[in-house]
């Protein structure tokens, strides 16, 4: 197995060029595969509210919830950093309640960082954090917490004004002790001049090339989701339809009696059926025998 991955590997993999690969992940089965197969970062998102529960943002998830999906992701990995989001308002309303909060995620999640959104206006949180020995991932362009002031979910920063903010908060995290920050949204021109900018790793979603790492949400690149397909995304797999087709095989194995067959049915040499219509035997001996008549 290769080495732990750590915000110090990550920082490594920008000086030298390496571009990161991150992937979301939301159970130990999941978090196993990525982890094989090579992810630098697994990425607890805040999305499970879209993709696992079926809401239409993430400003429903929990507290509890992003712990217990962390927890069994922090299960199923061995070498990938681990990061989780914190949920809305986990963080928003108070310092004292954003340290506490990514202290849970960090102590009952397993996780080994903690992600949040925003710019400027949350660098004192982060810098708080930081010093409570939590590292924290920052989040700037699209920020889906903010989707009702955005408007909805739309490329940000395309604009001189506004790109000027963004290379601004992404300079105000990093000197706030941020270790990588996630670009989402945002014109490939303002990913690279933030990249250039500064010397943490950024990591883009419908960003472009030019970050030092992409990430997506694996529901997305494995095609688990077929009537969402955004342009950022590019689709890997086609497992909706691999898994539909597997369950329809399965269904109908079942209603033509195929399965199960002989090879997946257990069978015992001891057990003598017992049938409707018995022989009848002494009921001290009766009483010793179970159900289907394996001695007791």
């Amino acid at each position: 197995m290769q080495d732990k991955v750590t915000i110090h590997t990550l920082k490594k993999l920008k000086q030298i060029g390496q571009k990161i690969c991150m992937v979301t992940a939301y159970d130990a089965a999941f978090a196993r595969i990525f982890d094989e197969a090579g992810a630098d970062v697994l990425l607890v998102g805040d999305s499970l509210g879209m993709v696992v529960q079926g809401h239409r943002s993430t400003l429903s998830v929990t507290m509890e919830q992003m712990i217990y999906h962390c927890s069994a992701v922090a299960r199923g990995t061995k070498r990938a950093h681990v990061v989780v989001d914190l949920p809305f308002m986990s963080y928003q309303s108070s310092t004292d309640e954003a340290v506490k909060n990514a202290g849970r995620l960090i102590a009952e999640g397993g996780a080994e960082s903690v992600k949040l959104e925003g710019g400027e206006e949350f660098a004192e949180i982060v810098e708080r954090i930081v010093r409570a020995s939590i590292p924290v991932m920052g989040h700037l362009g699209l920020t889906p917490q903010s989707v009702h002031r955005m408007g909805g979910f739309v490329v940000q920063g395309r604009d001189e004004e506004t790109a000027r903010r963004i290379l601004r908060d992404a300079v105000a995290l990093e000197q706030a002790g941020c270790y990588s920050i996630v670009l989402e949204g945002v014109p490939l021109e303002l990913a690279q001049a933030i990249t250039n900018k500064i010397s943490i790793p950024t990591i883009g979603i419908g960003a472009g090339l030019h970050c030092d790492g992409q990430v997506l949400v694996c529901y997305d690149l494995l095609g688990m989701i077929p009537d969402f397909k955004p342009k950022f995304v590019k689709q890997y797999a086609n497992l909706f339809g691999g898994i539909q087709q597997a369950a329809q095989a399965f269904f109908g194995e079942v209603r033509s009696e195929l399965f199960p067959d002989e090879a997946h049915s257990f069978k015992s040499k001891t057990i003598r059926l017992v049938t409707s219509n018995p022989e009848p035997e002494p009921a001290s001996e009766r009483d010793e025998k179970a159900v289907y008549g394996v001695p007791v």
